[in-house]
């Protein structure tokens, strides 16, 4: 058996341990004990670089964060946030054991505060008003984390799943709901494409708020 590592860890390596765990298994599937093991040290050693499971999700979150593209302040307002949503889509499907858990962290890390600046400060940079910003942005992100939600939910992934899954809903009852019908059909031919459907509505929003923006 190798010998434990207690002095060689750090935060970043045990909170970037974590992630991985939580990726694999979920984030309550996360314990002291369980990331100690993937680390090869006892669970005491790990409090001397995080506090509590609390302060290990912080961490946790900001890396996340991290990955999630920074709007760039001053440029093309509406191309940099169409970006930002599609990237944080992209990081949410990577660690979906943080959709719910990105915006209550009360000790926000320094990727998640340089990711908030940025973003208010593109919408800002762009003309909108203190108030219209912070709705804006509001509307960005649950509609964003409402999708993950959403996509994390809905039991399929591929076109063939999607048909089977829209039959099994529907069953017989073709004839009294010919509308959910149509989409049996249409899922059939073609399936569910969550990054089409999501950048659908992404683009109405970066739309309604650019005829927002105009004088």
């Amino acid at each position: 058996m190798a010998p434990h590592r207690a002095n060689s860890l750090n935060r970043d390596e045990i909170v970037r341990a974590a992630v991985d765990v939580a990726d694999e298994d979920g984030f309550d599937s996360l314990t002291m004990r369980n990331l100690a093991e993937e680390l090869n040290t006892a669970p005491m050693s790990l409090y001397r670089h995080v506090h509590n499971k609390e302060d290990l999700l912080d961490g946790m979150i900001d890396i996340v964060f991290s990955e999630i593209r920074d709007p760039a302040i001053g440029g093309d307002w509406k191309s940099e946030l169409r970006q930002r949503g599609i990237s944080a889509r992209e990081a949410l499907l990577r660690h979906r054991w943080a959709i719910g858990n990105m915006e209550d962290r009360m000790s926000p890390g320094p990727a998640s505060a340089q990711h908030h600046n940025a973003t208010m400060g593109c919408l800002r940079e762009a003309g909108f008003s203190f108030r219209d910003a912070v709705h804006a942005y509001s509307a960005l992100d649950s509609y964003t984390y409402g999708f993950a939600l959403q996509e994390k939910t809905i039991p399929f992934q591929t076109p063939e799943e999607s048909a089977e899954m829209a039959k099994a809903t529907l069953g017989d009852t073709g004839a009294l709901y010919p509308y959910i019908a149509e989409v049996v059909e249409e899922f059939a031919k073609d399936g569910y494409d969550y990054a089409k459907e999501f950048e659908f509505g992404l683009d109405l929003i970066l739309d309604a708020l650019e005829r927002q923006l105009a004088p």
